[in-house]
């Protein structure tokens, strides 16, 4: 996916960095909801929830409201890495600065995606298998997931963001997904106060060389970073996840398996998240449909994990989403979240 007038997807106007035109115009034909550098989406779960079909893991782990969850993020397309597994766009992540004082503030970022999320719950009011108690709820989100694309620690403001959407009356919960190249934010967070309800490090690559295959960083010290906040996790007074994408053919040999559990228990994460790598979007491009991993795999992998941190089990799975989770039975905290943890 390439266009010699979309190489670039960020430019300056009015002092604010924005997505191009040209992107913007082909995120919004994949409907996203996009304001300046930010960006918002109804995911797959979201609208089956909607029609009575179903729920995502999220709310099959831990309780979060499926119909009631914006994914949305500050850095639609700014990131450190360009993931060979990742469904977005990478090709078109093009800078590693976000100045503050050419960034947005979190009230009108919110602001401006709850409308644009607004307009893509509204397309759904016309079908009459929708329903419309939920899609009323939905407008008023009681979970937040920082995650759709690029690298929300990026964001200079984030800890103003998460205050902010920790302010407003129906939050119940937020989550924030890290590749783990911002050390000094997951830092930040935690000093002033801003800490998430959940955070979830990208866990890919049990060595060096594994990682740089995989995450393809634009740091030289990438490595090192991913390091610095795995270790931080373990210090973090709120719940923390390392989220593991396996590829077969990358990562998912049992060779590797004692050096992600040495790896694992040093992060010593509430849970392990085992994930099939899944064929859909912009890796379609980069991976085949080869590489993901049959669901006895992921289980198989799991209990391989389990035997060698023996303070972890399996605590649940979904078949449909190719994934098993494992809960620290040492390291414990409630599976379920029922209010916001302040």
């Amino acid at each position: 996916m390439s266009c010699s007038d979309e190489h670039v997807s960020h430019s300056i106007h009015n002092n604010l960095i924005q997505i191009t035109p040209q992107l913007k115009a082909r995120l919004q034909k994949a409907k996203y909801g996009v304001y300046n550098h930010s960006s918002v989406e109804l995911c797959h779960w979201t609208k089956k929830s909607f029609a009575e079909e179903g729920n995502c893991y999220k709310h099959k782990f831990y309780g979060i409201s499926t119909h009631q969850c914006m994914e949305m993020t500050p850095t639609a397309m700014n990131c450190e890495n360009r993931c060979i597994y990742c469904w977005r766009p990478t090709e078109f992540y093009d800078t590693l600065q976000m100045p503050e004082e050419l960034v947005d503030e979190p009230d009108i970022i919110i602001e401006q995606l709850m409308a644009e999320r607004k307009k893509l719950i509204n397309g759904f009011y016309g079908d009459p298998k929708n329903n419309k108690k939920k899609l009323d709820e939905s407008l008023l989100p009681a979970h937040y997931a920082i995650s759709l694309s690029g690298e929300p620690t990026m964001y200079p403001k984030l800890p103003q963001l998460i205050k902010y959407l920790r302010s407003l009356k129906a939050t119940k919960s937020i989550f924030l997904v890290t590749n783990g190249q911002e050390p000094d934010m997951l830092k930040r967070l935690a000093v002033e106060g801003a800490l998430p309800t959940q955070i979830y490090l990208s866990t890919n690559a049990s060595n060096k060389k594994m990682f740089y295959q995989i995450n393809r960083p634009r740091h030289r010290d990438a490595w090192e970073r991913w390091w610095e906040s795995l270790r931080l996790l373990a210090t973090l007074n709120t719940r923390t996840v390392l989220r593991m994408t396996l590829i077969k053919g990358y990562n998912d040999s049992y060779d590797f398996v004692r050096e992600f559990a040495n790896m694992m228990v040093q992060g010593n994460p509430h849970f392990i998240e085992l994930k099939s790598y899944m064929h859909i979007g912009m890796s379609t491009q980069r991976l085949e449909r080869d590489h993901m991993l049959e669901m006895h795999e992921i289980r198989n992998f799991a209990a391989e994990l389990c035997a060698k941190m023996r303070s972890f089990k399996v605590m649940d799975e979904s078949e449909i989403s190719r994934i098993v989770v494992l809960q620290n039975k040492v390291r414990y905290v409630d599976r379920w979240i029922k209010e916001y943890m302040l």
